[in-house]
């Protein structure tokens, strides 16, 4: 056996062997006492990455190790795949030639896919290198776009989890569109599904879906709150039944009517080991901010999702409605609502134009959060900006920030 070593190469091309050359291939290269690991230089071919070149007596031998090179120089410079990453993906596909491999490029290309979606995709499904753009790959990626997933959508999702690509269209991703489709009724709300996780096209809907579903009906569960679970937070949905069922019932504990929405907001909160996590973390920092637990569970109450924040979200919006505002941390708990809108955009334009209108006595000190967070901007407007434009004059620039007084 023989190693080719050609004289005019880069050093960009240096390979370290022990992962490319089978367990004990050096033993018939080098004799014992010089059994360590060596670098050889490789031959520019047309995919400009690291090629072995050996030579063995066993023909089976050499075509398998041309293979191999061929598919780590291919994953590498039409994929974009790193030096590891492409050995890794090697492992579970050999390719001898561009011809299909192309054909499944071309067509992630042709729908919209980045160079680094590509990669990501081939990353964690390398075999679908190997599927038939045209008769496999085409109708599944069509079928998306006739329910309404946007080319950008659609590679987004893929390239973060390509499985749907290996999943059958006719046994598998048709009928669980189906069942979405008779529950949610719109391809949009599907399509939200969809955004949050790919699993709602891969489960057996039967599974736990179904029964999660009769449950939450059983249990006087409006049909429009179980649309909003489904289409918004679909795995809290996929849990197992039991699982679900225990929830559910943690959340009429809590006080929680199922007739509302804020029920199944509640269910959504309170699943999953992550959202348990986040829960725990949220009430240490409202107690750090001086909340009793009864203040956080009115709080949580009226709006489930206050329990889903993060904590730099939490410690930003806090710190100016008490240190710039002056307002007892308390009071917040009472309109949890005000901690999901922006610092930025909404909070301290709004609060800002506020406090001149104070100063001037123009409105009350006794102002409340939700009078003048909730409402609608153009509703905002009229009533503290545009009808106090002839006395303030600068209010308005000072809402669009244009101007600080």
């Amino acid at each position: 056996m023989a190693v080719a070593i050609p004289q005019a190469t880069s050093l960009t091309n240096l390979v370290f062997l022990t992962k490319l050359i089978p367990r004990g291939s050096f033993t018939t290269i080098l004799p014992k006492h010089h059994r360590k690991p060596i670098f050889v230089f490789s031959l520019q071919t047309q995919f400009s990455s690291p090629v072995t070149t050996l030579t063995s007596k066993n023909p089976k031998d050499d075509e398998q190790q041309q293979k191999l090179s061929f598919t780590l120089n291919y994953l590498i410079d039409s994929c974009g795949l790193s030096p590891d990453s492409a050995t890794v993906a090697s492992r579970k596909l050999l390719l001898d030639s561009p011809e299909r491999p192309n054909t499944v490029l071309n067509l992630l290309r042709d729908h919209g896919f980045t160079t680094a979606q590509i990669s990501s995709l081939v990353k964690k499904r390398p075999v679908l290198l190997l599927a038939n753009a045209e008769s496999v790959l085409l109708p599944k990626l069509s079928f998306f776009l006739s329910i309404g997933v946007s080319k950008s959508l659609l590679a987004r999702t893929l390239a973060s989890d390509p499985t749907i690509l290996t999943r059958s269209l006719v046994n598998q991703l048709i009928p669980s569109y189906n069942f979405l489709k008779s529950v949610l009724d719109s391809d949009e709300k599907i399509v939200a599904a969809l955004r949050r996780t790919t699993w709602v096209f891969l489960e057996d809907h039967t599974k736990n879906l179904v029964p999660n579903i009769n449950y939450m009906a059983e249990t006087g569960v409006p049909e429009k709150c179980i649309k909003l679970l489904l289409t918004h937070f679909p795995e809290a949905v996929m849990q197992k039944n039991h699982e679900f069922q225990a929830i559910a019932k943690q959340a009429q504990e809590m006080g929680f009517n199922p007739q509302k929405s804020t029920f199944v907001l509640a269910i959504h909160a309170l699943s999953g080991k992550g959202n348990k996590s986040i829960w725990d973390k949220c009430f240490e920092v409202y107690q750090r901010w001086g909340w009793s637990e009864d203040d956080i569970m009115c709080a949580f109450k009226k709006h489930p999702h206050c329990m889903m924040l993060s904590e730099r979200k939490i410690n930003r919006t806090m710190e100016y409605f008490v240190n710039e505002m002056n307002m007892a941390p308390r009071s917040i708990a009472q309109c949890p609502v005000v901690l999901f809108f922006s610092l930025e955009k909404r909070i301290i334009p709004r609060c800002s134009v506020t406090k001149v209108l104070v100063s001037n006595g123009l409105v009350k000190e006794d102002w409340s959060l939700t009078s003048l967070l909730v409402p609608v901007e153009k509703v905002f407007l009229e009533k503290l900006v545009i009808k106090y434009e002839e006395e303030l004059p600068e209010l308005m620039n000072l809402y669009l920030g244009c101007t600080k007084l």
